[in-house]
């Protein structure tokens, strides 16, 4: 996601990502049971992907009907509490905080009782990376750049852990922060001061200090913006975007992204051209060439990362809305290989889940990749622990 000075509610997108149908909502069922807070405590219990059981997963699976399992991979910005509700109840795995919403939903318990509304718990999302994108009243926090310019790696995860605390105290399970980019742009630019460095070790040492600060506080930490914002050309909100060819991202910004594949964590992938790397006509969030590399890491020296994959918002950048509706461009990421698809708002959710389940049924995207995408989303919020 970007800034949200370059978005309108509902229409131009809020900043970064980090997306009501008037279909009738399902009754909301206790069979699933409820996540646990992710905690570092919690993570290290699950055996890396390669290593499970070949059952592991199948009863839940087994509780979720397909339309249900295609729920679980999209998350959408919502405008209020209500809004998030009728959300969760249609099924969707996620709702995203923006800076448009109502921000009464930060009080009284509702992000909680938000989150158990539908059949399995919902993630509830903000973008708080300090400085110029912050969502939540009282986080008081730096930008990145300004962070490790005067804070030590240790008080960064102490910084990281206050924001988690507080943001868990809100109903708030993900943070769509870290930002990993390396970057040497002007502070206002559209990565600027969110990068912690244009040099990659020092963006590696801040952003896996934040993240486990995240974690300390019981917040899932998401880095972004996959394969490398930092030297782009412009804007993804006003339009298409590139960055240097993937043999030079290699070389820097990519270093950061190595270390966040094997952190418990998500990684967001943005949307870029990157020659050498995407497509014809398909910015990194809808490559299958990108997810493949994020997913295996043989690519640019890494593990494979068997954590969940986001999109940036689908729905308020130029770079995607040009060339695509926002069911074509949820279809398209999900086949690419990401796990959630995220737009800032409700209105097309009955028409995305309906495009996902044609390309289900048609075969575009697997029941396989769906049941391996559901169970990723499932691991993470720790409904399912093996």
């Amino acid at each position: 996601m970007r800034l949200a000075r370059n978005l309108t509610v509902l229409l131009v997108a809020a900043a970064s990502v980090a997306a009501c149908d008037p279909a009738s909502p399902p009754a909301p069922s206790s069979s699933v049971p409820v996540a646990a807070p992710a905690t570092s405590s919690t993570v290290s219990a699950a055996p890396s992907g390669p290593g499970r059981p070949a059952a592991c997963g199948t009863d839940f699976l087994a509780k979720l009907s397909v339309r249900e399992k295609v729920g679980q991979l999209l998350m959408v910005g919502v405008t209020d509490a209500a809004d998030a509700r009728s959300a969760v109840r249609q099924g969707v795995g996620g709702v995203f905080i923006g800076s448009w919403t109502d921000k009464s939903v930060f009080s009284g318990g509702t992000l909680a009782q938000v989150a158990k509304a539908g059949k399995v718990p919902a993630w509830v999302s903000v973008d708080e990376e300090g400085g110029r994108v912050s969502r939540v009243p009282g986080a008081n926090l730096v930008s990145a750049r300004e962070l490790a310019r005067t804070m030590s790696v240790a008080e960064a995860r102490a910084e990281g852990a206050r924001i988690g605390k507080l943001l868990k105290s809100k109903g708030i399970t993900v943070d769509f922060a870290p930002d990993a980019d390396v970057s040497a742009q002007p502070a206002d630019s559209v990565i600027g001061d969110r990068s912690y460095s244009n040099d990659p070790a020092v963006v590696t040492k801040y952003s896996q200090a934040f993240a486990a600060g995240l974690r300390d506080g019981g917040v899932y930490p998401v880095f972004k913006h996959f394969p490398g914002h930092g030297s782009s050309s412009g804007d993804s909100h006003l339009g298409g975007v590139s960055v240097p060819p993937l043999s030079s991202l290699k070389q820097k910004d990519l270093i950061p992204f190595r270390a966040a594949a094997t952190s418990d964590a998500g990684i967001m992938v943005g949307h870029l051209t990157v020659p050498g790397l995407t497509e014809p006509g398909l910015p990194t969030s809808l490559s299958p060439a990108t997810m493949r590399l994020l997913r295996t890491g043989s690519g640019y020296g890494a593990q494979r990362f068997d954590g969940p994959i986001f999109t940036d918002d689908l729905s308020g950048m130029k770079a995607i809305t040009d060339g695509f509706s926002v069911p074509q461009a949820v279809v398209k990421s999900l086949t690419a290989g990401a796990d959630v698809a995220l737009w800032i708002s409700t209105d097309q959710l009955g028409a995305a889940i309906s495009a996902v389940e044609e390309a289900v049924r048609s075969k575009r995207l697997s029941r396989q990749q769906l049941d391996d995408s559901v169970l990723r989303v499932a691991r993470a919020k720790h409904v399912v622990r093996c």
